[in-house]
């Protein structure tokens, strides 16, 4: 009867632990998350001043984003455990604010420029919020969901790429739209796994759920632009 008492208490204990390192995660998340918009608005403001990623073309900048991005992303993930990784992770948002300046810049260009912009960070911020309310409610595992979702990045990618040379508008609007879709299935992905135990490791976990934010921000600002831009 004792040696019952004491798994039982042993068990609760443990589940408590787990619980509050579960709730450790998910708290240093949020903070770096919100943390990494800091370097990202900055990055995008001297990218918009300068012009510096404007100046490049459509191919070279596609090579400068892929190279830099794989390359910070493989470096944070080698030290994430490590204050060395976050400040990786600083340094790749601030990164992805300057390639994120070439649309930025074009949007800001339109009359309403800056209304569309504040209309994607509050489409993006509720598309969040929503997904979080929702991975903290659903008692699905979601595990396998992941996969189908790596699948459906690298295709968009591809898709992407080849679209460099295409050129195609109907393409694009379709590509953005299916990134929204995939992009904020990956949020709910990301949030679930951090609320079961499944990711330990907050730079990790702010690492993936700032490219689903960063491409929902994306896609939004670029169907925004097509269909609600004035142009004088």
């Amino acid at each position: 009867m004792n040696e019952r008492v004491q798994t039982m208490v042993a068990g609760v204990a443990a589940g408590g632990v787990l619980a509050e390192q579960r709730n450790r995660v998910l708290r240093n998340t949020y903070w770096l998350l919100a943390l990494s918009m800091v370097p990202t608005v900055l990055g995008a403001w001297i990218g918009v001043s300068t012009g510096l990623v404007s100046q490049m073309g459509a191919g070279m900048s596609a090579i400068v984003f892929l190279a830099g991005a794989f390359g910070f992303m493989f470096a944070i993930e080698r030290f994430k455990n490590s204050s060395t990784g976050v400040l990786l992770l600083l340094g790749f948002t601030f990164f992805m604010g300057l390639m994120l300046s070439r649309i930025v810049g074009m949007v800001l260009g339109l009359s309403n420029g800056a209304t569309l912009i504040m209309y994607a960070f509050g489409g993006t911020a509720t598309i969040f919020l929503a997904m979080g309310a929702l991975a903290t409610t659903i008692k699905r595992d979601l595990t396998n969901m992941g996969k189908f979702l790596f699948v459906g990045a690298i295709m968009l990618l591809l898709a992407g790429i080849g679209n460099i040379f295409f050129q195609s508008g109907a393409l694009m609007i379709t590509l953005a739209v299916l990134a929204i879709g995939i992009f904020s299935a990956f949020m709910l992905y990301d949030m679930k796994r951090i609320i079961d135990g499944g990711e330990t490791n907050y730079v990790s976990a702010t690492l993936g759920l700032y490219l689903s934010l960063y491409n929902v921000f994306q896609s939004l600002l670029m169907l925004l632009g097509v269909f609600g831009g004035d142009r004088e």
